[in-house]
């Protein structure tokens, strides 16, 4: 099982410089995606943002929302049953540990927490920030950026 951040759900549903990687890691790897509903709600603000910023064509964001939504009625991706309680207890703790040396994003760290309740096989982010969290935090990361 693999657990992804947001900016590698946005590769994957938007052609970024990242989206090749996205899509050969997923590919290669044969193993399912587990997501939370965090990455449900943040991958989709992203998205409208991303549209709100002119990055987007006009409902550009609806269409690949829907298609995200098409992918999870497929079963492409797992979802968690971790409680919301408990990764926010874990995330209250990754805070405490490592946001004043690393200076790390509320949301950036719900997903590392997410991650180590689920003890996936690798962590997946493009974020170099949350990367080095992850890493920290004792997850494996990928895909390989070097």
């Amino acid at each position: 099982m693999l657990c992804a951040d947001t900016s590698f759900l946005f590769s994957l549903y938007r052609k970024d410089a990242h989206t090749a990687a996205a899509v050969a890691y997923l590919t290669a790897a044969a193993e399912p995606l587990l997501l939370s509903g965090l990455n449900e709600y943040e991958f989709g603000n992203a998205l409208r943002f991303a549209e709100f910023r002119g990055l987007l064509t006009a409902g550009e964001a609806a269409r690949r929302l829907e298609a995200f939504a098409e992918d999870r009625q497929a079963g492409r991706w797992q979802y968690s049953r971790i409680p919301l309680e408990d990764i926010l207890a874990e995330a209250s703790e990754i805070s405490s540990r490592h946001t004043v040396q690393g200076g790390h994003r509320a949301f950036d760290i719900l997903h590392v927490a997410h991650a180590q309740l689920a003890a996936p096989k690798r962590f997946l982010s493009f974020d170099d920030n949350q990367r080095k969290l992850a890493k920290t935090a004792g997850l494996v990361v990928g895909p390989n950026l070097t």
